[in-house]
């Protein structure tokens, strides 16, 4: 790695010259608590009494009958406090926040997801919480904005933009700018500048640490392939990061939405329609025109229509040590019902991308071959999108009653 940030090509801190300081306090914050054994020790105990740690893999054995391939198992972090593997990275950083002596924090958050699991951080530690929504993702999470709500923290919808994730990160980052001194900003996934996308991903880490710890227990083996959703990252580099010494294969899965031929997509890393460019702070591939404009996503997972993705990932795919592939809106649904009807289990739609991939490649192996699928999150949360892709005549009765319900 280079200085600063870099991870090959990308990375780096590009920052207003009024957020340099803001970034050196946090980096050397970082710093020293990477450097206490102490303060993982904490951080381990604080998330095995407050979320269920460490969350279990699960053999889907009924999934492998049917695939009739390699035998699937799941990394269950849609059992951790929150729903997701959210609260690993949150939590980690409420922990640093405290020893920073900062009173506030604020977060961006797409899914709802990362903005559930910060709300439950400020709560459980005692600070003050404001979280930037965009607009579009209020209206398809709305769920999670309640549960934010309720949870002490303010919710704040973004007018701006495309009202998505890209411009709920751009309000964060102006409201830090004006509250620097009292104010953390709890960045939800692995990017941004420099140290987030470090810092982010080891707080992750613990995800692939279990992971690899529990296969070698049970199975006496590593798995041969190792999947992930991907939309900013944070999930694929923690389930990653405990395998990048192995022989085991490492795939990312981007929402390929309506397709990749038709531009409907968040397919950063899979796609021809990403380039290298520079923006919120870092250098990364981005989906963005000739002039560095940004394009507009699309992903029926709210979580995975970033516009950017982690720059580290971005040097593992130049490097060839992650493959990336695409999943769609159709293949998505698809396995979400087959995943809750074979084995009683609901993954988020971020989740389900990798799931996909998956149950493609898993007629391919041998029986003997393991493959493990990160579960990033539970599809609670999605309930409205799911029901709506399923077409459910009695959902669209219980939704047109309680409509009438509110208008009577």
């Amino acid at each position: 790695m280079m200085n600063r940030g870099y991870f090959g090509n990308f990375g780096g801190a590009f920052l207003p010259e009024i957020l340099v300081a803001t970034f050196d306090e946090l980096e050397e914050a970082y710093t020293l608590v990477k450097r206490d054994p102490g303060f993982w020790q904490d951080y381990e105990q604080l998330m095995a009494s407050y979320s269920c740690r460490p969350t279990p893999v699960t053999f889907a054995e009924n999934l492998t009958r049917h695939f009739g391939g390699g035998r699937i198992f799941i990394k269950r972090e849609d059992l951790n406090h929150t729903g997701a593997h959210k609260a690993n990275n949150v939590m980690g950083q409420g922990l640093l926040v405290k020893r920073m002596g900062k009173t506030r924090v604020i977060a961006e958050t797409g899914a709802g997801q990362h903005g559930v699991a910060t709300a439950t951080m400020a709560a459980r530690f005692g600070f003050d919480c404001t979280i930037y929504m965009g607009e579009v993702d209020v209206e398809r999470q709305r769920p999670n904005v309640f549960w934010m709500e309720q949870l002490g923290a303010t919710v704040v919808p973004v007018t701006d933009g495309t009202r998505i994730l890209k411009d709920a990160i751009n309000a964060a980052f102006r409201d830090w700018v004006t509250n620097m001194d009292s104010t953390h900003y709890v960045l939800g996934t692995a990017c941004g500048p420099h140290p987030f996308p470090e810092m982010v991903s080891w707080f992750q880490s613990i995800v692939g640490k279990e992971a690899r710890q529990q296969l070698s227990a049970q199975e006496g083996r590593l798995p041969s392939r190792v999947y992930a959703c991907v939309g900013g990252g944070s999930n694929a580099m923690g389930v990653f990061s405990g395998f990048f010494d192995d022989d085991v294969e490492l795939v990312g899965v981007e929402a390929a939405g309506r397709g990749l031929d038709t531009g409907q997509h968040a397919a950063r890393l899979c796609s021809r329609d990403a380039s290298v460019g520079v923006a919120q702070g870092y250098k990364t591939y981005f989906l963005q025109d000739a002039d560095g404009q940004m394009r507009e996503t699309h992903s029926i997972a709210a979580g995975l229509d970033y516009v950017g993705v982690s720059p580290i990932l971005a040097d593992l795919k130049d490097k060839g040590r992650v493959r990336f592939e695409g999943a769609t809106d159709g293949e998505v649904i698809a396995a979400v019902s087959l995943t809750m009807k074979k084995e009683g289990v609901i993954p988020a739609l971020e989740s389900a991308h990798a799931f996909v991939q998956a149950f493609k490649e898993a007629p391919t192996l041998s029986q003997d071959e393991i493959l493990l699928v990160n579960q990033s999150g539970r599809g609670d949360k999605d309930i409205f999108t799911i029901a709506d892709a399923f077409d459910d005549p009695k959902w669209k009765q219980f939704i047109t009653q309680k409509a009438r319900q509110y208008h009577a």
